[in-house]
Order: C-alpha cells, then structure tokens, then sequence
C-alpha cells in the first residue's frame, strides 16, 4: 500500500509539473536586439521532502546561481534583463536565478507606467521562459512593496501588506505549475516579532529607502497568509520564506513557527548572508548547519568583498580587518555542505556587486569568485585559524561542521 502510494504520488507529481500551460518556447526580443532562447527541455518539478530539495524523478537538487536585480527600482529592469539573465545561465553557469520584484509595478501603479502593469508583466513572463528554456529555475521575489497604499511608497519594507496579498493571488494564478517556477513570497522581514512575521499585525515600518524617511504605521500581512494566498490559486510551486532581521534568523523556525503547508510542494527557508552580523564565518556555518539539519534552506542572498583586492565597509562587508576572509570562507562552506545559493548582485550599481559593468566582467573581490564557484574552478579556501605548523593552506581542511541595497533612485 505504501509502496503504491509513492508511486502514485510521483506519477501525480510529474502530470502536474507538465499541466502547466505556459504555450511553447519562443525566443525572446528586445532592450536593443534578441537574446537566442535555446530550446530545451524545461526543469523538473520540485517538491521539499524532510530537508531536501527533490525533483520529480527523486533526485536530490541543488540551486546555484545569481540575483538578477532591477524591476523592483525600474518597470523595465533598466534595459538589461533579458541579456543578464541569459549572460548568469550560458556564460556563469546558473541553474537558477532570483528575480526581485515590486507588487506596485505589477499592478502598474509607478508614476512611469501608464499601461496598468502590461508591458512588465509581459517582460516578467518573457524572463520566466526564458530560463525555462534553458533548463534553469527562476524565483519570482516579492522584493518591494508600499506599506498597504497603491503607489505611495514603493520600496523595501518591514512585512508584506494587504497588497501584497493581490500581487500573489495574481501572480501565482500566472504562473501555477510552471516546473520553472519558485515564489518567493518576500523578501528580508525586519523589525518585528516572530508571531507578527507568522500571522501579520500592526507595524510601525523605516523605510530602508530613502534613508530618513519617515516612519510609516501599517497592518503587516503574515508570512502563512501569503503562503495560504498563494496555494489557493491551486499553484503547488515550491515557496521560499526568509525570516526575521533581514531573512538572517531562523530562531523562530527552529523554535516551532514554521509554515504550515496545507497542499503544495512544501517550503524552502532562506537565508541572508552578508558580512555585517557582527558574527564570524565560523558562526554563521554553526547556525546553518543547525537549521538544515532540519529543514532545507537556501541561501538566497551572498555577497561581499574578499580576496587580494577586499575591500572594506563596502554593503554587505565588514569595517574590521580580520585574518579570516569571510566571503571565501562562507562560500567554500556553501559548496562544502552543498547548499543552495544565489549571490547578489547581477547588476553593477546594486552593491556588493558582481560585475564591474554591461559587459559584464565580474568584479576582481566578489564575481571572480562566483563565477569560477559556479564553474566548478573556485579554488579550495582554508581558514588561516585551521592551518597547521608545516602545511600549506590549500592542504589544511576547511570547516564544515545586511538589507542589499539598489541604485541611486529612490522609491516613488
């Protein structure tokens, strides 16, 4: 009986994943030229299954790859997204990319736009495909958001709000049972509780931009809302939910408030990791290996700056100069532990940044790591604390055991 059910399932899971009815695979056009969409076989449908990450053939998935910022600042994505995306997957080896978002923008609620959100929700389903071609997964981040009021605010916040919960019911219902397709319902909770994080309530938000701004008091909708939101439009993806103090704290997690996922394919928690805890490396893997061990996590936002050319108190990196460089550390413990990961950012002017410019050289402290990590030609980083009298780094074993921010614009 058991046995059957399994099969069942599994049968069950790959005829949903090939329901969805997303038309067929074109190639994708403009920002001042095509950008070739390959045809290929999509990816396979995902589903949690204890703390693993499983494909509809039950095999073990590992995500790698690139925060594609822009359309959360810009209803265009500036002109580039469609290049950047296809640059991450073909040339730096990404099989997934998380794409920021803004619900105002959606709606088409930007003084900007004057079409009711068309055109970028044309692009976004342009970017979906694109990656679906190739074999590549796309989260759909809810990155931005406006404290309840259509087009007043439109940046980072503290919670989702009531809006939030019309962009996923619109959203999700775009892409339900897209195999391709992950959602990230939002992006980094900060200041509030743990009980406000899982059922929403009253919330008094600072916007991160512009700084100054004034404080704003707003009804903050729950992450199991959001989650409900989503699942009620009949779309079984896979979620993502980052938790407290900038989608850096699982304690809340740990501790028993975990989402409840009543019919859907289960939740990935996220994890923010940038060098301004005031915590080692060391202690960030410790907390990591704690909350995997669990349940399975993804480490939707990396960066900073290390190696030869580090620079310090740069976004996302520390003032202090320490024997340990924390970037390459963090990242060799994510591939030692194979954990899932996107770095961020793939735009130059969203700092730490992983490339220089549009050509899209990677930056000598942060890319030319990413990039050789997603190729498999990163070379191995020891700690300085774990190397012994008589050894070389490369020799020693490795341990195993803050808000990004956009360009200049300000939100509207």
């Amino acid at each position: 009986m058991n046995r059957l059910l399994r099969v069942f399932g599994s049968a069950l899971f790959i005829v949903l994943g090939a329901a969805w009815s997303g038309g067929p695979a074109r190639a994708a056009t403009g920002e001042g030229g095509d950008v070739e969409a390959v045809r290929s076989t999509p990816p396979l449908p995902l589903r949690v299954v204890g703390n693993r990450i499983l494909n509809s053939r039950n095999e073990s998935v590992l995500l790698r790859g690139v925060n594609c910022p822009g359309l959360e600042w810009s209803s265009d994505g500036q002109g580039h997204m469609l290049r950047s995306v296809t640059t991450a997957i073909r040339d730096w080896h990404a099989n997934v990319i998380r794409l920021p978002l803004a619900q105002d923008r959606w709606f088409g609620k930007a003084r900007e736009q004057k079409d009711q959100g068309k055109a970028y929700r044309a692009l976004v389903k342009q970017i979906v495909e694109l990656c679906a071609t190739q074999s590549c997964y796309i989260i759909l981040d809810l990155h931005w958001s406006d404290c309840g009021v259509w087009g007043a605010s439109i940046g980072q916040h503290s919670m989702p709000d009531r809006n939030s919960v019309t962009f996923w019911t619109d959203c999700a219902s775009t892409f339900k049972n897209n195999p391709a397709v992950i959602f990230d319902l939002y992006n980094e909770p900060h200041s509030i509780s743990w009980s406000v994080w899982l059922n929403g309530g009253t919330v008094i938000d600072r916007p991160d931009m512009p700084h100054g701004a004034p404080a704003k008091t707003f009804e903050a909708v729950g992450m199991q809302q959001l989650l409900d939101t989503v699942r009620a439009t009949g779309a079984k993806n896979v979620v993502i939910a980052g938790g407290v103090n900038w989608a850096y704290d699982f304690s809340g997690i740990l501790g028993g408030l975990q989402l409840f996922d009543r019919n859907g394919n289960g939740v990935i928690y996220a994890n923010h990791a940038y060098d301004n805890k005031n915590e080692s490396a060391d202690t960030w893997v410790a907390k990591m290996e704690k909350a995997t061990s669990r349940f399975p996590v993804i480490v939707s936002e990396v960066g900073g700056s290390g190696g030869p050319h580090r620079r310090l108190g740069i976004i996302g990196s520390s003032t202090k100069v320490t024997p340990d460089d924390w970037l390459l550390h963090v990242i060799q413990a994510i591939q030692d532990h194979n954990w899932s990961w996107t770095a961020w950012s793939f735009h130059p002017s969203a700092s730490p940044s992983l490339i220089s410019d549009w050509t899209y050289a990677p930056t000598q402290d942060f890319g030319v790591f990413v990039k050789q990590a997603l190729a498999g030609t990163l070379p191995r980083y020891a700690p300085p604390a774990l190397t012994q009298p008589g050894r070389t780094a490369s020799e020693n074993p490795t341990n195993t055991t803050q808000a990004t921010q956009g360009p200049a614009p300000a939100p509207q």
